[in-house]
């Protein structure tokens, strides 16, 4: 079966039985994996995958239903399908650390499917799903294409901010109406930049589809894009990274800090104080700094983040996390990952001037999650078809338009707006935001600096809590974590829905 059809074609689904045990405790469900159409004018133009997991019970308008995405863009749902909430999940080994070949598939005694049903969503060009648009405007043979002509994919139509969210409200409307679940409560939980999706779909969910929302969970989020883009003249990123850089220094025994006792905790709120009355300030007087009170902010940063302040004062306390990452176990040729710094890889090129190795913590699970989202869903689920699933795919990334007019660029799109107004629209809808600790690619900090800036009425700011655990981008790899956050999750829902 071709990935891009010349007309559309039903793909066929399936639906399969199973139960979740919980050790004294057992839920019968059903998951039913298939495209569900999008249409446009009357006219098929996309089937979007996705995994639907529905407890068996006798008043399912009642249970509460979870709609899951990751981000990229142009990640498939597979890592919080496989690694967290699903039913199964990859098993790894102590503290996230990554397992031998080949990858090991557990009962989740952690599944959300616990306590709410949950869809699982690949956005179009991840994952099984596909656009549907015949290819009129190349209908030349492979070999009939003038040389170094470069056609987009037909699922680049759908690859920026404002189609993407159309299409995840579209599927939403969609499926509520086919499984008749307009009275659930229903929730959005998204990863990385999922979580950026949650907050703009908070607002456009409730103000364009009809959908109300009893909750939204970010996960280690994106939110607003100017914060990646530190500068010399755009300096709160820098601080942002601070805390993170802390936890991991503390984390490997490189702090240096005075107050130090071996509390990771204290720590990391000794580097918060740090970044918002020392360092911000440091960097907005600029040349104006009396030179001994810049040498003292130097100093203690470098203490605070297990670097030599030599180095410091040769990037004028401006750490990137890629600098950061090679800097801090250099003498054991050694590298800390970008998206979890408590991992640790040997550096291929200790000798040369940048880092050109790959990251560990996001290269090295690739084989995990692929392996076990192609055996779940082609053995266990049953599923039928020749279509490669993308588990990230990286043509999405860097085709993904941020501002369709191009007025914009990507460093300016934030998603915050979004959820303040969503928060306002709804009252009651709840609100989670939970990160790694040792995340240095969406730091936890960026977040609560976000929220303490969002100048929430006094009756909604109850609504929105800020949670973070040990580990890294996907910090649910932790066994202690995941088990943490599941059980704060449970809590999370009941409130939500009481």
């Amino acid at each position: 079966m071709p990935d891009t059809p010349s007309s559309p074609i039903a793909r066929q689904g399936k639906t399969t039985e199973h139960i979740l045990s919980l050790g004294d405790r057992q839920i019968p469900y059903t998951a039913t994996a298939e495209w569900q159409t999008l249409y446009e004018n009357e006219k098929p133009i996309a089937e979007i995958f996705h995994v639907a997991y529905l407890a068996k019970t006798d008043s399912a308008s009642r249970r509460s239903l979870t709609f899951v995405f990751n981000g990229g863009p142009g990640a498939a749902s597979a890592y919080l399908h496989m690694g967290a909430l699903g039913p199964k999940r990859i098993a790894f080994g102590a503290n996230g650390s990554l397992p031998k070949p080949p990858v090991r598939i557990v009962d989740n005694l952690e599944s959300w499917l616990s306590f709410t049903d949950l869809v699982f969503i690949d956005p179009i060009g991840t994952g099984f799903s596909r656009s549907l648009v015949p290819d009129k405007e190349n209908p030349e043979k492979p070999g009939d294409k003038p040389e170094g002509k470069n056609d987009k994919p037909k699922e680049a139509a759908f690859w920026n901010v404002d189609r993407d969210l159309k299409a995840l409200g579209e599927f939403i409307q969609g499926f509520l109406s086919r499984q008749k679940r307009w009275l659930s409560p229903i929730f959005i939980a998204g990863e990385s930049y999922g979580g950026f999706r949650v907050a703009k779909l908070a607002r456009k969910l409730q103000q364009e589809f009809g959908v109300g929302l009893s909750g939204a969970i970010l996960i280690s989020p994106a939110l607003e894009f100017s914060l990646f883009d530190a500068n010399d003249y755009n300096l709160t990123g820098w601080a942002t990274l601070i805390p993170s850089f802390a936890a991991t220094a503390a984390h490997h025994d490189r702090a240096q800090w005075a107050g130090n006792t071996g509390d990771l905790q204290a720590h990391i709120s000794a580097a918060e104080q740090f970044s918002r009355k020392t360092f911000i300030p440091m960097l907005a007087m600029g040349d104006t700094l009396p030179p001994d009170e810049r040498q003292t902010a130097y100093q203690q940063l470098a203490d605070l983040i297990g670097l030599p302040v030599s180095f410091v004062e040769r990037q004028a306390g401006r750490i990137g996390i890629e600098a950061f990452a090679r800097e801090l176990l250099r003498d054991q040729q050694k590298i800390v990952g970008l998206y979890d710094a408590a991992m640790t890889a040997i550096d291929p090129f200790p000798d040369r001037l940048q880092y050109e190795g790959s990251d560990p913590t996001l290269d090295g699970i690739d084989r995990l999650f692929t392996g076990a989202i192609n055996s779940h869903l082609r053995d266990t689920l049953g599923v039928e078809t020749d279509l490669t699933y993308h588990l990230l795919n990286i043509e999405v990334f860097k085709a993904w338009t941020f501002d369709p007019k191009g007025e914009l660029k990507q460093g300016f799109i934030g998603a915050v707006d979004d959820l303040r107004v969503g928060m306002t629209l709804n009252p009651y809808m709840q609100v989670a935001i939970n990160h790694g600790f040792f995340d240095l690619v969406t730091p936890y900090f960026a977040s609560n600096h976000l929220a303490d800036l969002m100048k929430l009425n006094p009756e909604l700011r109850p609504n929105l809590k800020l949670k973070h655990y040990l580990g890294g981008h996907m910090f649910y790899t932790w066994e202690a974590s995941r088990q943490q956050w599941f059980a704060e999750m449970q809590v999370f829902y009941q409130t939500a829905i009481a």
